[in-house]
Order: structure tokens, then sequence, then C-alpha cells
């Protein structure tokens, strides 16, 4: 093979070998630029993808959270509503103090009180109210008296959409005589008209309930019954879940001529056991009016178990 000598290079032959030399190192730098590159791709897809994810999380939790509100507020107003269409379980305790002849007697009732709605067809609904009353009084004259008393049965037959914004419903009441001591009932059957009738506007609602029940068997020895029930009542919805309510449920006994208003003011709260929607409320009451021997003031407290359509 013959090889040139270093007087037979030309210029251009050393050209072309340095072009060559130089476009070799320039193939490895970006060689290298190019696994740099994939590198910092790869590091910014990942933050990224962080970041994406963090955001979809925040996103999810937000939308959750908001839902949740957004379903506490919604059976907040309901329950302010005695004829929404949600099956509820209430377990009302009422605490009275400052009764009995020396006043200082003591009463609890814990009323059972179950609503629920049936559709009747498209256009009515019809809803059941009971009240089991379960009482305790410890100034009796025969001593302490613990027992079921009279049970109170509504039924109201409502329209399913608003009538120009007025939510009303309307139909019989019975009262049952299921007491297990004199002392806790009338020992009468009776029955008579009930109605309710609000207004839901924005945060607040804005009622009432009215019944009589008039006595028409039972025991002959016992006082006939002849008794007007009402109620107004007004709430407000804070949002999440929160409301405060004030109502006064006044009777009138035609009988004995007598008032009895205790005025109930209290606050509720919804909540999320597992999925067992609740609430609870507390509160308390100032008796206006009551019979002798009557209590002056109590408390209450209901904790409600929600079951919505």
């Amino acid at each position: 093979m013959n090889c040139p000598d270093s007087d037979s290079l030309s210029f251009e032959s050393m050209h072309n070998i340095l072009a060559a030399t130089g476009r070799e190192q320039q193939e490895s730098v970006a060689v290298e630029g190019w696994g740099m590159t994939d590198k910092i791709r790869g590091v910014v897809a990942g933050k990224a993808a962080v970041m994406s994810a963090t955001i979809l999380a925040a996103l999810m939790t937000r939308t959750a959270t908001s839902e949740a509100q957004s379903s506490a507020d919604d059976l907040s107003q309901k329950l302010a509503n005695p004829l929404a269409n949600l099956i509820s379980v209430p377990l009302q305790g009422n605490y009275d103090f400052k009764a009995g002849a020396k006043g200082d007697g003591f009463a609890f009732t814990l009323n059972v009180q179950p609503v629920i709605p049936f559709s009747v067809n498209e256009d009515w609904n019809l809803i059941t109210r009971t009240i089991i009353p379960i009482s305790y009084r410890d100034y009796m004259p025969g001593g302490t008296v613990i027992g079921l008393g009279d049970i109170n049965a509504s039924f109201f037959f409502s329209p399913k959409e608003p009538t120009n914004g007025l939510i009303w419903g309307a139909g019989p009441v019975f009262l049952l005589p299921t007491a297990t001591d004199d002392y806790l009932g009338t020992g009468k059957f009776g029955l008579g008209p009930t109605a309710v009738a609000l207004v839901q506007q924005d945060k607040w609602t804005v009622g009432g309930l009215a019944n009589h029940i008039w006595s028409v068997a039972g025991d002959g020895d016992r006082q006939d019954v002849s008794v007007s029930l009402l109620q107004p009542f007004v709430s407000y919805n804070f949002g999440h879940g929160t409301s405060a309510s004030v109502s006064v449920d006044s009777t009138y006994d035609w009988e004995a001529s007598q008032w009895t208003v205790p005025v109930n003011f209290g606050v509720t709260q919804v909540f999320q056991v597992g999925s067992q929607a609740m609430s609870f409320q507390v509160g308390g009451r100032y008796y206006a009016e009551a019979p002798s021997g009557g209590p002056d003031w109590g408390l209450r407290t209901t904790l409600t178990f929600l079951f919505p359509k």
C-alpha cells in the first residue's frame, strides 16, 4: 500500500480531515444533548404528572365537599318542611322543669315521630305523621309515673307541586287511647281535621300547623276531649346543613278553658355517619302559659334518622 508523505498533503485534504473531525465532535455533542434533553423531558413530564394528579385530587375533593354541602343544605331545607318527600324518624326528647304542685317536679317525654310520605298519583302525596310518646313524671299524686301516652296520628294529602308558591296539606288527625296510665292519657278515642301551610323562600321557611280533636268514644268516666293546636314556625338555613328555628306549640283545652303555650327555639345540624344521613337538634323552651302545676321551662333534643328518596 502506498502512503503519501507529509509534503504530498494538500490544503484541501487538510480541510476535509478537519471538517470530518469537527462533524464527529458535533455529532457526539448532539447525541449527548439529546440524552440530556430526554432526561429533562422525563423530569418535566414526571413533575407535570404529579401536579396534574394533585390538581385532580383537589378538584375531586372540592367537588365531593361541594356535593356533600349541597346535600346537607337540601336535607336541612326538607327537614324544615313538614310535607317534604322525605322519610324521617325523629327521636325527640323533651325535658321539663319546675312542674307539679310544689314547683320542683321533673317531666321527660320521648316522642318517636316517624314521617312517611306515599305517592297517591302523579299530582298528590299522602304524608303520615305519627307521634308515639313515652313519658316520665315524678310529681304525680300517686308517685312517679312512667309509660306510654296516647298516640297521635295525622294524615296530610298534599300536592306534589306548590300552589302559587304555597306548600300545603290537609287531612284527618286521630287520637288513640294507648296510654298505660291515666295520668299519661285521656282514655278517649278522638278525631278531627288538621292542616299545614308554609312558604320556603331562599333560606327561610315560614308556616304553621293547626288541628282540632274531639273525643268520640272511650271511657265514659273520663273528661271529654276538645283540644285545638296552633303551631306557627319559622326557620333559617345558614348553610353547611346548619339551621335555627322557632316554634310555638300552643294548645287550647276547650273543656278546661286553658291555654298551654311553650315557645321553642333550637339549632339543628345535618350530618352523616357512614351512609346514614342524620340530624341533631338542641334547644330550649319557655312556657308563656301553662295550667296549674305545669312546667316553667324546659330543654329539647332531637336525633333524626333521614332516608332521602
